[in-house]
C-alpha cells in the first residue's frame, strides 16, 4: 500500500481478573501465566494513524502533548512492526487520546496499544480478523492482547507468537461494575516492565506465585462463566494481593501502596462484614477496583470515598476495541 492512508481506532481498557505479571519472553511479550480480564466501559484511548508516503522519524502526540523518551520508542518500534507486515514505507502520524490517567496502575497501555494496532494495521491495509489482531496488540503491551474484546476475556499464555492470544469468554449475563478508587493518578514511580522483569529476576515469591495460576485461572473461568459475582470476587482478590506480595518480596521491593489504598481495602472488608459483596483487585499502582453488583455500586463507592479520601468512578462492562470515523 502506498500514497497517505488513515484510521481511527476506540479501544478500552480492561482490569485482569486473573493477573499477568512477568514475561517469559520479553520480545515477543510470552508471558509466564495465562490471564483472565473484564474490559471497562468508564476508560478507553481514541487513536488515529495517519501514514504518509514521505520518510522521516515518526510523529506521537498524546493528549495534545509529544510523547517522548521510552514511551515513543515503544510506539515506533510497534510501527516498525507493522509496516513490515504490511511490506510498507513512509512516517507514521499518532495522534492519541486518553479517557484513563496514563501510567497510574489503570490499564492505560491496554487501551493504548489495541487501539494503536488496529487503527495502524487498518490504516496499512492489513486485514487481521480478531485472533490475528490480538497477536499484535500483545506485541506493544501484553495486556493490550485482551482489550481487542469486549466483556471479559482470556490470554492464552502460550509458547510462541502464534500461541499467545486472547479470545472471548462466555459469560452468559454477567453484569457486575468496578467501582474505581483513584488514590493516586499520577505516574507511578516504578514502571510496570521495570517492576516486571525486578520481580521475576529477584522475588523468591514469584514463582510460587506462577505455579498457583492455572488453579486460579479454572476456578475464575467456571466463576465467570455461571455468573458468580463471590466467586470471581475471592478469586481475583486473592490473586492480586498474591502479586503484590511478590513485589513486595522483590529485591529491592516494589511498592505501589499508600495509605490510602490500605485504607480503600480496609473498606472492602468493612462492606462484606455488612453483607455487600464487593472484592478488590489492583493492578501495578496505588488505585483499588472493587467489584461488586451494580446494584450496591453507590454504596461501594460512598464506603470508599469516606474511607480513603479519594475520588471514585463507577464502570461496567466495556466494548470490543472498533474503527470509528473521527469527529
Amino acid at each position: 500500500m502506498t500514497g497517505e492512508t488513515t484510521a481511527t481506532a476506540v479501544a478500552h481498557v480492561n482490569v485482569a481478573l486473573v493477573k499477568y505479571w512477568g514475561k517469559r519472553d520479553a520480545e515477543l511479550v510470552i508471558p509466564w501465566t495465562s490471564s483472565l480480564s473484564m474490559t471497562l466501559d468508564a476508560f478507553r484511548t481514541t487513536t488515529t494513524v495517519r501514514f504518509l508516503s514521505a520518510e522521516g522519524e515518526d510523529e506521537v502526540v498524546l493528549d495534545g502533548e509529544p510523547v517522548t523518551g521510552v514511551a515513543r520508542q515503544r510506539v515506533n518500534a510497534f510501527l516498525d512492526l507493522v509496516r513490515a507486515r504490511a511490506g510498507r514505507v513512509g512516517k507514521a502520524l499518532v495522534d492519541s487520546e486518553n479517557a484513563v490517567p496514563t501510567g497510574a496502575g489503570l490499564a492505560s497501555s491496554s487501551s493504548g496499544f489495541a487501539a494503536l494496532a488496529l487503527a495502524a494495521s487498518s490504516a496499512c491495509g492489513l486485514e487481521l480478523d480478531a485472533t490475528a489482531l490480538s497477536r499484535l496488540a500483545r506485541r506493544g503491551s501484553g495486556s493490550a492482547s485482551r482489550s481487542v474484546f469486549g466483556g471479559f476475556a482470556l490470554w492464552h499464555a502460550g509458547h510462541d507468537d502464534k500461541s499467545s492470544y486472547a479470545e472471548p469468554l462466555e459469560s452468559k449475563g454477567f453484569d457486575p461494575v468496578m467501582v474505581v478508587a483513584l488514590v493516586d493518578t499520577a505516574h507511578k514511580s516504578v514502571n510496570s516492565r521495570d517492576a516486571m522483569r525486578r520481580t521475576v529476576e529477584t522475588s523468591p515469591l514469584f514463582q510460587p506465585w506462577a505455579g498457583s495460576a492455572a488453579a486460579d485461572l479454572k476456578e475464575m473461568r467456571a466463576a465467570v462463566e455461571r455468573a458468580d459475582l463471590d466467586a470471581v470476587g475471592e478469586v481475583a482478590e486473592r490473586n492480586a494481593l498474591g502479586m503484590h506480595a511478590t513485589m513486595l518480596a522483590a529485591r529491592p521491593a516494589v511498592r505501589y501502596f499508600a495509605p490510602a489504598t490500605v485504607a480503600a481495602l480496609d473498606a472492602v472488608l468493612a462492606l462484606r462484614r455488612a453483607g455487600i459483596s464487593a472484592y478488590a483487585t489492583m493492578d501495578a499502582g496505588p488505585n483499588v477496583k472493587i467489584l461488586c453488583h451494580r446494584a450496591d455500586a453507590d454504596a461501594v463507592a460512598e464506603a470508599v470515598r469516606a474511607a480513603a479520601g479519594c475520588p471514585t468512578a463507577v464502570a461496567g462492562t466495556g466494548p470490543a476495541a472498533r474503527l470509528v470515523t473521527p469527529s
